[in-house]
């Protein structure tokens, strides 16, 4: 088809008749086609940045604004105070008519005075950002004079309606804690680690860096927060990932999971045409700033900076470094299966292809018996090895000829779509078999996922789907907030027939999707095979289990006055000690972006009231009464720890920041090396749900007839991450409107182990009565196990129900 041929769209020859001119009509309009999408792209983003440059005022207002001055001025109210006559006399009467002299000195000062009035809006909302006591007060009728003033002021000064990016210009910088703070906070969270005699060892070490180095180093990274936006983003993004020559695959990439209760089809072509087609509204959305940014209590901004690298971009290995290139546009898709690679377009006369005409071509990519070229089978191991061979690979076999031109349609494309030639059974029970499914979706068989690219789109030859990230680019939550929009406009809008095919006719002959072509010598498919076999090695190692936590969930902790995410730390504290033996450094990851291009911040779980608590479960000495005060201790400084955090107090990234700082100065710092190099043995993170409410009522209501006929639970509905509730109920309820919290429920994601003998725990709250627990470790180490961790956790949670199950005066009932 056309855009088979968008690179040769004419030709010429000099013979002896003259120049001949071959001018492929179909080839030449695609290029015409693509430069008036991207004109049409580099139009809308101005727009969008002038809207943003306005906010929390917009055009449509100053216009207002100026209109109503000029009206005024011409019927003789100055409203200026002369300053529109000595601009009409000094400045518009040298070059203009008196009349157009009059209304040009009105507009310059009605645009000048509404410039400023939003300027003063905007210093006012960066102001009241920057106050994060909100956090720490009581909400609602019990809260006091300050929080709420706050609210007013923040109401009174905020804008309506802001795109994806508008409210980025009155966040806060991220503060630069001091020295002492930092050194004091952290010495309190090493405490149960150490015996008195290794805490007097780092106590000395911390104050001697604090009155020798420490102060240096302070100053120079002062400097640096004074002249960035963030002082931590670059450096973390370049040192923690982009830096990093191990392999990116288990170590850095991460999961998501599909709805594991409900299939809309088992038709593995359709699912997949669904899902790109919805990513590629989604990726519309982005490019037209009409996604809300996401909002603390629907009233404190979120960065949303990430978002801006989410499709067409691409992780570039380099021999020292790594590279994030994002492309502004992209019209295609990659796609792997059964050992081949195809560029498929997702875009025909500048319109994007329906969902039943994207199957029409997955169905040929699926029907084609062609064999897979030599090395192109296994070639995106080299993405799932060592940074530094795929980097020396990839410049010396893919920098010219036909495996540039592939490599390029890999890398430049939109995304990623992998259909799997395996099936995955899930069940209710969460057996061995969803484990599976969980390895499958992190790594597969290493060499049928690129790694490098922003996102995979995952789908089984029975249509489940999943999504593998690269982290570099962006963090979780992101990649959750895409994927919920797709898995809804995927079911509850897009929809199947009754045969679980795509909806609809196709509006003209399929395009055809481009097998890509290589020409791999013996050498380069070595180094393949060589990154394949280290690979397949590291992900064999990998541990993977799925607990489900279904007696109780996060209703019954809200009863029991605890916060839940407080609650499941505290019960891995439990589990963990009883798993180890011992008490271990614990990294729970807290977002920072509160604060412009903010990532994440490090909560250390492990504290002296944790393990206080920790011990009295298994002292029989200590009565339950004493044993829930203990837990309330823990969880509410656990709480404390984690709004510092989020509030720019956090430890661990300020002691990164200067330990950069000391490797650019070439002086080492004894203290410095000793806290990086404490290891992590149980890393957690929360995956959050932030489904648009609004968004999915809408979709409910407007496409009743799609629920109806497949029976879907409108509260089952997947939310960031994949994932359903766990029974369906009465759907009749539901078709009039009922909406509660199961709406929300998913099933979340994973990442691979962090310490060779650690664990890695990503959880999420899923409902009123389910967590899952995604739990990862290595099975090379002696000292861990998963499935034993799992257990550990049950118990875990179990025994802190029979705390309140005992004490029933401990438990109090939350009105709604």
């Amino acid at each position: 088809m056309a855009e088979a041929h968008e690179a040769v769209a004419f030709s010429f020859q000099i013979g002896p008749d003259g120049v001949n001119v071959d001018l492929s009509y179909d080839a030449l309009k695609a290029v015409i086609y693509s430069g008036l999408r991207s004109w049409r792209l580099r139009l809308r983003r101005g727009l969008n940045s002038l809207y943003n440059s306005l906010y929390p005022g917009g055009p449509i207002r100053g216009t207002a604004f100026c209109g109503a001055i000029t009206i005024l001025y011409h019927y003789g109210y100055d409203t200026s105070f002369s300053i529109i006559p000595w601009l009409e006399q000094h400045v518009f009467e040298r070059y203009f008519v008196p009349k157009t002299s009059k209304y040009l000195a009105c507009i310059a000062f009605g645009c000048g005075v509404y410039v400023i009035l939003v300027e003063t809006r905007v210093q006012t909302l960066k102001t009241l950002f920057s106050y994060h006591g909100w956090m720490y007060q009581t909400h609602g009728q019990n809260a006091s004079i300050l929080p709420r003033v706050w609210t007013g002021l923040v109401k009174l000064c905020v804008g309506r309606s802001p795109s994806l990016y508008s409210c980025q210009r009155f966040l806060p910088t991220l503060p630069l804690p001091s020295l002492n703070d930092t050194m004091d906070r952290y010495l309190r969270t090493v405490r149960p680690l150490f015996d008195d005699r290794e805490y007097a060892r780092m106590e000395k070490l911390a104050e001697e860096f604090k009155k020798s180095l420490g102060k240096r180093l302070q100053r120079y990274l002062w400097l640096k927060w004074l002249l960035s936006s963030n002082y931590v983003s670059d450096w973390w993004e370049e040192y923690v990932y982009l830096r990093g020559r191990s392999a990116i695959m288990v170590n850095s990439n991460f999961y998501g999971l599909d709805a594991v209760y409900i299939r809309p089809t088992t038709i593995q072509s359709a699912r997949a045409a669904n899902l790109t087609c919805a990513a590629f509204l989604y990726r519309t959305e982005l490019d037209h700033e009409t996604i809300k940014p996401l909002m603390v209590q629907k009233l404190v901004p979120l960065c949303s900076r990430q978002y801006e690298r989410q499709f067409n971009t691409v992780r570039i290995p380099g021999l020292e470094t790594d590279k994030i290139v994002h492309y502004s546009d992209s019209r295609h898709i990659a796609v792997y299966s059964k050992g081949r690679w195809y560029k498929v377009y997702t875009f025909y006369n500048n319109k994007l292809l329906l969902p039943c005409e994207l199957q029409v071509q997955f169905n040929d990519i699926l029907k084609d018996t062609t064999l897979p070229s030599k090395g192109e089978e296994h070639l995106a191991a080299l993405t799932a090895g060592e940074r530094k061979q795929w980097a020396q690979a990839r410049s010396k076999y893919f920098s010219t000829g036909i495996n540039r031109s592939s490599l390029d349609a890999i890398e430049k494309a939109a995304f990623i779509v992998i259909l799997d030639e395996d099936e995955y059974h899930l069940s209710a029970n969460m057996s061995q078999q969803f484990n599976d499914y969980a390895h499958a979706i992190l790594h597969g068989k290493a060499h049928d996922r690129w790694f490098d690219k922003s996102f995979n789109f995952i789908i089984s030859k029975n249509a489940v789907f999943g999504f593998n990230v690269e982290h570099s680019w962006a963090d979780a939550p992101v990649s959750g907030h895409m994927v919920e929009f797709v898995l809804c406009e995927d079911f509850v809008r897009f929809g199947y027939d009754e045969h679980g095919n795509t909806k609809g006719t196709p509006r003209f002959d399929a395009l055809k999707p481009i097998k890509l072509k290589w020409n791999i010598s013996n050498e380069c498919e070595q180094i393949i095979e060589h990154s394949l076999t280290a690979a397949t090695e590291l992900y064999r190692d990998v541990d993977l289990n799925v607990y489900v936590q279904d007696n109780y969930g996060k209703g019954f902790m809200k009863k029991c006055k605890l916060s839940p995410d407080a609650y499941i730390q505290m019960a891995l504290q439990l589990a963990h000690y009883r798993d180890s033996g011992k008490f271990n450094l614990t990294y729970e990851a807290s977002m920072t972006r509160l604060f412009r291009e903010g990532r994440t911040e490090t909560v250390r779980s492990c504290s002296i009231e944790s393990t206080q608590w920790v011990k009295s479960m298994d002292d029989s000495s200590i009565s339950n009464v004493e044993r829930i005060k203990l837990l309330r201790l823990a969880c509410d400084y656990h709480q404390q720890q984690y709004r510092d955090a989020m509030s720019g107090k956090g430890i661990d990234r300020h002691l990164f920041c200067l330990y950069v700082v000391s490797k650019y100065l070439g002086v080492d710092s004894p203290f410095l090396q000793q806290v990086l190099s404490e290891p992590w043995k149980l890393s957690t993170s929360q995956t959050p749900t932030s489904y648009d409410d609004e968004r999915l009522k809408h979709l409910i209501a407007s496409n009743r007839d799609v629920i109806t006929k497949y029976k879907v639970d409108t509260n089952e509905i997947t939310a960031a991450g994949g994932g359903f509730g766990p029974t369906p109920h009465n759907y009749e309820e539901d078709y009039s409107g009922r909406y509660d919290e199961r709406s929300k429920t998913n099933s979340g994601g994973g990442f691979g182990p962090v310490a060779d003998d650690g664990y890695g725990v990503s959880y999420i709250i899923a409902g009123e009565d389910l967590i899952f627990f995604h739990i990862s470790s290595k099975k090379s180490s002696s000292a861990t196990d998963s499935h034993r961790f799992g257990e550990h956790i049950r118990k875990a949670m179990g025994d802190m129900k029979s705390l309140f199950d005992n004490n029933k005066s401990a438990v109090t009932t939350v009105k709604s």
